[in-house]
């Protein structure tokens, strides 16, 4: 692993210092292994990582080209790995999401257009006053993620979409065996809108921060 850990190191110098940019296709195998002093074998392996990992653009039949190294691109690797979280490890990535997603809802706030939040309305308005809790969860999804777009930071809203999966389970329970965790859920989004639409920064931010700590809060208690 320590070899190839080299051959990724070499190649990532390679990105970052300009020798190789977005777009750009891997010289051939054996002139790009004698280049960095790489074995063929040490090389693929590499390849093959940084492939998984979204740097490198594998096309078979044509060679292997850096990736555009869009932030969503490459964070899509987050999602991966936080596919397989523990129940135990969810109070984390719901900490995690406490300290971003009210950073962002606060940015949003300056940032999202009228007809912007005209939507989030028309979205809420569609869902009703006694949704299911599934219904309740997708649209939770969609509206922060709607939100967390407003931000207007790409990385920012690729980590808090990559980190949405595991506290998704979390919001499904809390709403099955919580009383009123559906009313609640539609209470703080409505006071979250209302603050977007002041364009009151400190209270979007406040309002997000009550509705992701409220689930935390009784993930604790059911742990």
């Amino acid at each position: 692993m320590a070899v190839t850990d080299e051959a990724i190191e070499k190649i990532k110098g390679m990105i970052v210092s300009g020798a190789l940019r977005p777009g750009d296709r891997l010289p051939r195998e054996g002139e790009l292994a004698a280049g960095l002093g790489l074995s063929r074998n040490s090389l693929r392996e590499a390849v093959r990582a940084l492939s998984l990992m979204r740097v490198l653009d594998v096309r078979q039949g044509d060679g292997t080209y850096v990736s555009s190294l869009d932030p969503q691109l490459l964070l899509e690797a987050l999602g991966f790995v936080v596919d397989f979280h523990r129940d135990d490890t969810a109070l984390e990535f719901l900490a995690v999401r406490r300290i971003l997603e009210p950073a962002a809802t606060a940015m949003a706030a300056g940032r999202l257009a009228g007809r912007e939040l005209d939507a989030l309305e028309e979205q809420l308005d569609r869902l009703g006053a006694e949704p299911s809790v599934e219904q309740l969860v997708a649209c939770d999804l969609e509206f922060h993620r709607r939100i967390v777009r407003g931000a207007g930071n790409s990385v920012l809203c690729s980590l808090l979409d990559g980190l949405s999966g595991p506290t998704t389970r979390a919001r499904v329970w809390r709403g099955l065996t919580r009383q009123d965790a559906v009313g609640a859920t539609l209470r703080e989004h409505r006071a979250i809108l209302a603050a977007l639409r002041e364009r009151d920064a400190e209270a979007a931010r406040s309002w997000a921060t009550v509705h992701i700590a409220s689930v935390e809060q009784w993930l604790r208690s059911a742990l």
